[in-house]
């Protein structure tokens, strides 16, 4: 009996042999994608490429943590804050994660008003989603300067195996980069929305089809990718 294929309109039609058949088989579910933004798809590959490019810096930190003879630094003592006469261990850090964690529940909530239309809300939570980012670049860059002046430097430093520091600015400044750019970006996209430029189909930058709030959907993927990302490198880095 020879394999038969599914049209548009509910029609069966034999299946043709060969790579042609193969291709029908590929082609044959087209309404699944047809109705994806380029932009959004865009996105999509953009984050897969993305989370190839961490996994193998998270991959490459844990091989030469595992790899190295040289005891590793004890990220309780690393990046703890000395606070009211004793030192608390990894305080700033969970503050950090609470505070980007935080924020992907604004953005969350961006895209949900952005759905209904209301301007003011999307624009006012997407703001807030960029301060809460920014507060965490803030504080980044205070953990940074602590450590650097504690003597960490890429080569090495003074508790222990020398590619700690390297595999810190590494990842945790890649990641930074990251937030920082979604910050920009999110700024971008709420002065739009607030100005209305989805609601008249304006032409330039971040606009999309008139009516739809499509880049408000877009910036909610990258965030919420970021945020997963930190999880990661706040299990693997500091709690291990």
């Amino acid at each position: 009996m020879a394999d038969t294929t599914l049209t548009h309109t509910g029609q069966v039609q034999p299946r043709p042999a060969g790579l042609q058949g193969v291709a029908a088989d590929w082609s044959s579910d087209q309404r699944a994608f047809k109705n994806v933004s380029w932009g959004k798809a865009m996105m999509w590959i953009f984050l897969l490429s993305d989370t190839f490019v961490f996994g193998c810096f998270l991959l490459s930190y844990m091989t030469a943590r595992m790899s190295t003879r040289v005891p590793w630094p004890n990220p309780s003592e690393v990046f703890a804050l000395h606070i009211g006469g004793s030192n608390i261990p990894l305080i700033l850090i969970a503050i950090m994660t609470f505070v980007l964690i935080s924020s992907s529940g604004t953005m969350a909530m961006a895209v949900n008003y952005g759905y209904r239309h209301d301007r003011r809300k999307t624009a006012i939570l997407m703001l807030l989603t960029a301060a809460l980012g920014a507060t965490f670049v803030g504080m980044q860059a205070f953990e940074w300067t602590k450590l650097i002046t504690e003597g960490v430097r890429p080569w090495g430093n003074p508790w222990g195996a020398a590619q700690f520091g390297s595999s810190f600015f590494m990842i945790t400044g890649f990641h930074g980069t990251h937030v920082t750019f979604g910050v920009i970006f999110l700024i971008i996209v709420a002065r739009k929305v607030w100005r209305g430029d989805y609601e008249t189909g304006r032409p330039g930058f971040f606009t999309s089809r008139r009516g739809h709030y499509e880049h408000v959907e877009i910036m909610g993927l990258y965030w919420h990718f970021v945020d997963l990302v930190w999880v990661f490198i706040f299990a693997f880095f500091y709690l291990w």
